[in-house]
């Protein structure tokens, strides 16, 4: 495709983009996903040679989402880079002019539901010994890992979290999550000690003569990326010899999963975990009620 032809191409998702941001008021973790996943989509059209919204067809469409199964991506990624390029047809429709939108006629790819990975309260529990607390850097680490399982916290507002949402006399954290909404978490006891700790004891010595308004920075007084954390997690993951694929999302799988096992109700772990929808609450549930069939089993005479 000629070099103007990807030019449109690339004007009309900077129009979307800006859109999603300025008028959609979209987060920044939320502007790149779309970002990644249209940036595939426009991969794609440069590829086919698709040189304006008005050429592309369903079967354009279809064609990329067989190329994502192709490469092994599972239905649910796949589903959303559907969403992302549905999102994006319906504004070329409606800001510039596009009489029909080529993802109309298609459907989702099937999901299903599949239940998100937790640990057990021991393998937690294994997980956040493995710090080497000698270390300032372990500190840091062992102080992260303590908060996100005790306040549920998402990779995104751990590696944000500044001092300022920090109320460390009452014990609880402010939270700015996903739409800008804020919720108020309780820190609990354990994990307050070790943010103290940390505070007092590591977070000087990371910093050096650097100033930085973050709890957790690097050592350059920047936040921490959520790639650190990924690689942060998967590394204490590996010390402690856990068999489940541990990222952060884990964490705060498991925090609200103990929760409910504990006997929290769902309504205050949906305002604990900042979800808007009790919807997509009820997943855990699904957890719980597995853990409820396992005590039936054991417990039980006729189990």
């Amino acid at each position: 495709m000629g070099s103007s032809c990807f030019q449109l191409w690339q004007q009309l998702l900077d129009d979307y983009l800006a859109y999603l941001s300025i008028e959609r008021g979209a987060s920044d973790n939320t502007m790149e996903g779309y970002s990644h996943d249209l940036a595939g989509l426009m991969e794609f059209i440069e590829r086919s040679a698709i040189k304006a919204p008005e050429e592309i067809r369903p079967g354009h469409i279809l064609k990329w989402l067989k190329e994502l199964r192709d490469r092994g991506l599972c239905p649910a990624t796949t589903a959303r880079k559907l969403s992302a390029a549905r999102g994006f047809f319906k504004f070329l429709m409606e800001q510039h002019g596009l009489k029909a939108t080529p993802t109309g006629v298609i459907s989702n790819p099937s999901t299903g539901q599949r239940l998100p990975t937790v640990l057990s309260v021991d393998e937690v529990d294994h997980l956040l010994d493995q710090p080497d607390i000698s270390k300032a850097s372990g500190l840091r680490d062992k102080a992260i890992l303590e908060i996100m399982y005790a306040c549920g916290l998402r990779a995104s507002e751990t590696v944000k979290l500044t001092m300022g949402q920090l109320d460390r006399k009452l014990g609880y954290l402010r939270i700015r999550g996903k739409g800008n909404k804020e919720r108020i978490v309780p820190i609990g006891k354990t994990a307050l000690y070790w943010l103290d700790r940390y505070i007092k004891d590591g977070r000087g010595k990371i910093l050096g003569k650097r100033a930085s308004n973050f709890v957790f920075p690097g050592r350059s007084g920047a936040s921490l990326s959520r790639q650190r954390l990924w690689q942060i997690i998967k590394k204490y993951a590996l010390m402690a010899g856990l068999k489940a694929a541990v990222y952060p999302h884990v964490l705060r799988h498991s925090f609200a999963t103990h929760l409910l096992e504990g006997g929290a109700d769902l309504r205050s772990v949906q305002m604990l975990l900042g979800h808007s929808d009790i919807s997509t609450t009820q997943i855990y549930t699904h957890l719980d009620i597995r853990h409820l069939r396992m005590i039936h089993r054991k417990f039980h005479p006729r189990g």
